[in-house]
């Protein structure tokens, strides 16, 4: 049987929204299930989850209540992600620890209940597609990479044309063709697959995923034309009382959240996608989880350990690129309609919890600051 796909529930009078999560304002004393086929956390899990601090936010302030538990997937193996880098401090290297601990446990619990399918092959055909797709393969040095839009996967690219002979340099001057040059697992056969995620290194990136969330917003709709013929057109119309003589090149924050929200998590855009969907973390064993905000150091990590030669560096961030800062990301949320971004946090709640993100605080309080 095909896994049930990710999903939470949202009770309101007058029925529930597509894709919505989570009713904040009917607290219950405990949590409820839908379905019968849904899974309920045993208290380790719960447990770690709440160590992580992506839920702690959460528990606190009572938004669990009410909240479907999304039946993630994978094998329950335990994973070692990390292993110290020769160029950290001591006390950066004992934050890294900290957190992949956190990961592993988070990871391996969560995955490992009884019901999960235990690999690729036990994902729903439009899961396993999207998964395949979204992993690289480089055979000269065994690896696997599953690459997350808005997560530098476009340098990631580059270095893997420069490991395949493809690019002379990682600084050659060239716009990145995201398919030519690159080959995918999706390219190759069952059999070819089944080897490669078994004896290769695995590894991905992920980011804050509300941060991931506003920086494709900024540049799919503030610098993309395509995106804004795309999508924006169709969300102005969609979600603006008055839209007019649409362009797409207006399309307010809000507009796109409520466009998130009434969109099937496994049919989104790869660039809005969550990272739980796109790479499968359940059923991938991965050997490495990087994160975006350690980027050149966990990069660093990555190329000494699949032996890349001395001269392919990570690149450097491009000068022109504007980072999302947590100033500019508080301002975007705080000026979202509480509504929505209640119902927003949950659809990305796995790539909270999983990959140790804090919910964002955007109480009053700290809003006014």
């Amino acid at each position: 049987m095909a896994p049930r796909k990710q999903e939470f529930s949202l009770k309101r009078s007058g029925g529930a929204r597509s894709g919505s999560v989570l009713n904040l304002r009917s607290p219950v004393n405990s949590l409820s299930l839908r379905r019968s086929s849904a899974v309920l956390p045993s208290v380790l899990t719960f447990a770690v989850i709440v160590a992580s601090g992506g839920l702690l936010l959460m528990i606190e302030k009572g938004l669990l209540n009410s909240v479907d538990t999304p039946p993630p997937r994978g094998n329950g193996r335990r994973l070692d992600y990390l292993r110290p880098s020769q160029h950290q401090n001591p006390a950066a290297d004992a934050e890294s620890q900290i957190l992949q601990d956190i990961r592993n446990r988070t990871i391996s619990t969560v995955c490992g209940q009884k019901n999960m399918p235990h690999s690729v092959w036990s994902l729903s055909p439009i899961q396993r597609k999207t998964l395949l797709q979204h992993i690289l393969v480089n055979d000269e040095h065994r690896f696997l990479y599953c690459y997350v839009p808005k997560v530098a996967c476009s340098n990631w690219k580059r270095v893997l044309k420069v490991l395949s002979g493809a690019l002379e340099s990682i600084h050659v001057k060239v716009k990145m063709d995201h398919k030519s040059d690159l080959l995918f697992l999706s390219d190759l056969k069952p059999e070819e697959i089944r080897f490669r995620l078994k004896h290769y290194f695995k590894f991905m990136f992920v980011r804050d995923p509300m941060e991931r969330l506003l920086s494709a917003y900024r540049n799919k709709f503030g610098e993309i034309e395509a995106y804004q013929r795309k999508y924006g057109v169709e969300i102005v119309r969609r979600y603006r009382k008055n839209p007019g003589k649409a362009t797409g090149d207006d399309v307010t924050f809000a507009e796109f959240v409520r466009y998130l929200l009434d969109e099937d998590a496994e049919r989104m855009n790869e660039h809005w996608m969550p990272v739980y969907n796109l790479c499968q973390p359940c059923a991938v064993p991965y050997d490495f989880i990087g994160s975006y905000e350690r980027l050149q150091d966990d990069a660093r990590y990555v190329l000494q350990r699949i032996a890349a030669p001395p001269h392919v560096q990570f690149p450097e961030r491009q000068t022109w690129y504007k980072p999302v800062t947590p100033q500019t990301l508080q301002y975007y949320l705080c000026t979202l309609p509480p509504r929505l971004l209640s119902e927003l946090l949950p659809k990305y709640i796995l790539d909270f919890s999983l990959f140790s993100y804090p919910l964002p605080n955007t109480t009053s309080q700290n809003c006014r600051h």
